[in-house]
């Protein structure tokens, strides 16, 4: 078994309702079991600004999947859910990102792991770092908790979601 951590995110519809759906539906992946997800946050949108705020968190599943079979199923639960693809950057009813898998380096045109923006982001390192901590990014060598102490407090912001009705 692998464990992959997924990035989860939604800014169209009712947003936490589209995570929620994203997740009971990756419980339903043949070969995979939720083993951790992280609580809600509301975050900036990065890239194009001019758009809702997100809604992310992060999940961890136990899989016996390859990386390339799981990605095609996150693609289908997206496309099950309605995500249509256009452009770069633009609002999306959910977002399935696959961050890490197991130490895997995939280079693929269509398949990047560890995801290549993920250490740079505070909406994915925030989730992320309250489920897998202590978990190594395989390329820098450093755990997701210290990838997070080393962002800038001004990269994005980043708020629990309890505190937003």
């Amino acid at each position: 078994m692998n464990t992959a951590h997924v990035g989860i995110g939604s800014n169209l519809g009712d947003r936490l309702q589209n995570c929620l759906r994203a997740i009971q539906m990756m419980r339903e992946i043949p070969g995979c079991e939720l083993s951790a997800s992280s609580r809600w946050y509301l975050t900036q949108p990065v890239g194009v600004t001019e758009q809702e705020w997100y809604v992310n968190g992060a999940a961890a599943l136990s899989t016996t999947a390859t990386a390339e079979e799981l990605l095609d199923r996150l693609l289908s639960i997206e496309k099950f859910m309605g995500r249509v693809r256009s452009r770069k950057w633009e609002p999306r009813l959910i977002d399935l990102d696959i961050l890490l898998f197991g130490n895997e380096i995939i280079d693929e045109e269509d398949l990047k792991i560890p995801h290549p923006r993920m250490h740079q982001r505070r909406f994915v390192l925030v989730p992320l770092s309250e489920i897998a901590p202590d978990v190594i990014h395989p390329r820098l060598g450093t755990s997701i908790r210290e990838l997070l102490k080393s962002l800038p407090e001004s990269d994005s912001e980043v708020l629990p979601l309890r505190e937003y009705p």
